[in-house]
């Protein structure tokens, strides 16, 4: 949220002396996107971030292995409730598309992290599917709950801690690109206009600070653009007393998201959420149909000529689909149509509301499969619109 906000001790003025109550300089540390012109947020900290005392680089590269330019170029149903736990919300992650501008996977925890972790390149979006607990940063705690989207600023070290009640699942959205709130929703000054389908009050932003001074052997995976490196940190990383800025990790729950309706169908971009160079992120909530006495409630058969369509299905029953469990991902290739399947038309004349639950990403340029999802893929999918 690119709004001013401020949590625990800050001095008076930015670049002067803040001392502890033992006479000795906190460390001022400039957290910032785009050199000095972007959004940035000031922490204080007890001790300075630099202290490192070992770097390793792990073997695994971070980069997902796509498939080759032989794959099948056809609609794909990724039956991703299939799969297994694993690892932690960092090394359970698997991903399921990619190409330059995005990355999109899924992860079901067993674990706890051991360690803290960093995106060096990539801002991410973490949409909790299942489970609660916190996601705690060098900004604060910020506890989550089913339904959030957690927007993460790339190059914050952050720790999840899952409370695995029950089944933990999550759905990972990774960009080099900025995640932004649409500019058609925001004024000059960058106020959510009175047509936005969220405001201000909708988002929750870090509110409690537990700040940490013990000196030690603290591991953070820092992640780049192909490699993933490991350093061993001297002194804890949440060892921030105060900061302020526009630049932090925050919560939007998809349940505060108002759909815009109208007479006739409305087509997806009603549904965006979240803008970032090169995609958009929508949400498709529970919503009352279409009111014209003759409306058609399902999408259309469409071309989008120009984009790759994914759905990550949540809950409920999609209007236009059939065939399709929760976790599932599909995706539709830009330049094959795609649309409602045979009946969906017909059943969906007369019906008032849905109740259907699922997140969408839209991409301006080509997905690629990324070579573990195969494993999940249904080779039936493409032939689901046949009676």
């Amino acid at each position: 949220m690119p709004i001013y906000h401020r949590l625990g001790e800050v001095p008076k003025k930015r670049h002067t002396q803040f001392r502890k109550p033992d006479g000795s300089l906190y460390k001022e540390h400039l957290f910032g996107v785009r050199g000095f012109s972007g959004p940035q947020s000031l922490l204080y900290r007890h001790n300075a971030p630099t202290a490192v005392k070992k770097i390793e680089l792990l073997g695994a590269e971070a980069k997902p292995r796509l498939l080759g330019k032989d794959a099948a170029f056809r609609h794909r149903h990724f039956v991703m409730g299939k799969a297994q736990p694993k690892g932690d919300p960092i090394s359970g992650r698997r991903y399921v598309l990619a190409n330059d501008d995005i990355t999109i996977g899924i992860s079901l925890p067993e674990k706890a992290m051991d360690y803290f972790f960093c995106n060096a390149n990539r801002d991410e979006v973490i949409f909790v599917h299942q489970g609660s607990g916190s996601f705690d940063s060098m900004f604060g705690r910020l506890p989550y709950m089913p339904g959030d989207y957690i927007v993460v600023p790339k190059g914050t070290i952050y720790q999840i801690n899952p409370d695995f009640a029950g089944t933990t699942r999550f759905l990972h959205i990774e960009t080099p690109n900025n995640i932004e709130l649409p500019a058609r929703y925001r004024n000059e000054v960058g106020q959510l206009l009175e047509h936005s389908p969220y405001c201000a009050r909708d988002f929750r932003l870090p509110n409690e600070l537990i700040t940490h001074d013990e000196q030690g052997d603290f591991i953070v995976q820092i992640k780049t653009t192909d490699k993933t490196m490991e350093y061993h940190l001297a002194n804890h990383p949440f060892d921030v007393v105060g900061w302020d800025g526009y630049l932090y990790p925050y919560i939007f729950n998809i349940g505060d998201f108002e759909p815009i309706t109208g007479r006739l169908h409305m087509p997806p971009p009603v549904h965006q959420t979240f803008a970032a160079q090169g995609f958009v992120i929508c949400s498709f909530v529970p919503r009352l149909f279409d009111y014209h006495p003759q409306a058609i409630a399902v999408p259309y058969n469409h071309s989008n000529v120009e984009s790759d369509e994914v759905l990550y299905y949540v809950s409920g029953d999609f209007m236009s689909r059939k065939g399709i469990s929760q976790a599932s991902i599909t995706m539709h290739p830009g330049g094959l149509p795609h649309g409602p399947q045979p009946g969906a038309v017909e059943a969906s004349l007369g019906a008032t509301k849905t109740d259907e639950l699922a997140v969408m990403v839209d991409t301006f340029r080509p997905l690629h499969v990324v070579a573990e999802a195969e494993e999940f893929d249904d080779p039936e999918y493409p032939y689901s619109w046949v009676k």
